[in-house]
């Protein structure tokens, strides 16, 4: 544990999760599952049995710092990293990694969104730990990977070697976003699993990754750990952002690295990419619908009805819709239009940006 640093990405608006998940307060700051903890509580309490509350760290947008220390009012200023813009994954990774790479070039670094659901949480850090101990030390590249329960288009696939007696299983191939029949091929083969976006690795492999496939980002955050990372830090870093290219950490290195790997993750897993995915894992009535407010179904089933406790909803012959009030925005469409979210964003955005 005392080398493990956890890095929680938490710079995302949640746009598909709109409007409940707003530009304001995106959905790793809402306590979507009602338990009283929000996405990103869940995600730190998550890694506490995994590493210390002085070495976790969160990568965010500049407009999300007060909700990250209202939230984890436990992290120092020093532990919130704040993004002027986005520039996706890899940026998100490189700073945070130049970074601990100054106070532990021995470390152990473990990258997790901050917006997933995670369930047997004891064997999740089985998995952790295995990965970490396959990583301190070697150049591997690790990832999870999630045993799929369905032919998932939502998901990116990670083909493996497959090897019974290893736990740390050697990656082949990545496929992002499948259509319905290669997904299909890919949970009867056996030999694939959901790429869950948690990798794991040494600050030493992953800082000399970016050194050898992405060299522009690394100059820049090594550069700025050497000389800015004090109390000229932010400035350094918004000048930074603006030069680097926004590119997934997966495209960026993860597909073009030889020492990448693999540890099949067997804990339920979701990554709450929608209305559709929370509806799956949240408790049905005998219609399978979600009713979360005050509701009146009439041959309504497989819908998501959500609404405050002082509105009624009455719907009527509804076959897998999302109907939703959330303060001043009502959202009637078919549940799984989860490509239609950013089109009904926008357009939103040209009645006032109240309403995004």
């Amino acid at each position: 544990m005392p080398n493990n640093y956890v890095v929680i990405m938490a710079g995302g608006i949640g746009s598909r999760f709109w409007p409940y998940s707003r530009a304001e307060k995106p959905k790793q700051f809402l306590d979507v599952l009602g338990t009283g903890r929000s996405l990103i509580q869940m995600t730190y309490d998550r890694f506490l049995n995994i590493s210390s509350s002085d070495r976790i760290y969160v990568v965010t947008n500049t407009r999300y710092k007060d909700l990250v220390k209202e939230q984890l009012p436990d992290l120092s200023d020093d532990q919130i990293l704040l993004e002027p813009i986005g520039r996706n994954t890899s940026a998100a990774v490189a700073y945070p990694a130049f970074k601990i790479k100054q106070r532990d070039p021995e470390g152990v670094m473990i990258v997790a969104p901050s917006d997933h659901v995670v369930f047997k949480e004891k064997v999740f850090q089985d998995n952790i730990n295995t990965a970490v101990k396959a990583a301190k030390g070697s150049e591997k590249l690790i990832t999870l990977g999630i045993v799929p329960s369905r032919p998932e288009t939502g998901y990116g696939y990670i083909q493996y070697h497959s090897s019974p007696l290893k736990k740390v299983k050697k990656v082949k191939t990545f496929t992002e976003k499948p259509e319905l029949e290669l997904a299909k091929k890919f949970v009867d083969s056996g030999d694939f699993v959901w790429n869950a976006g948690i990798f794991i690795w040494s600050i030493d492999t992953i800082t000399k990754a970016f050194h050898e496939y992405l060299k522009d980002m690394a100059v820049i955050f090594e550069e700025g750990s050497q000389k800015y990372y004090t109390d000229q830090e932010q400035v350094f870093i918004d000048t930074a952002y603006s030069q680097c290219k926004s590119i997934s950490i997966d495209y960026g290195i993860m597909e073009k690295a030889s020492d990448v790997y693999m540890v099949k993750g067997k804990f339920d897993w979701s990554d709450l990419g929608s209305w559709d995915s929370l509806h799956e894992i949240k408790e049905k009535d005998g219609a399978n619908n979600v009713i979360e407010g005050n509701a009146i179904l009439y041959d309504t089933k497989n819908s998501f009805v959500k609404g405050p406790d002082d509105t009624l909803i009455v719907a009527q012959d509804l076959d897998g819709y999302l109907i939703t009030k959330s303060d001043n925005v009502i959202l009637i469409c078919k549940k799984d239009a989860e490509k239609k979210f950013r089109d009904f964003l926008n357009d939103a955005k040209g009645k006032g940006e109240q309403f995004t």
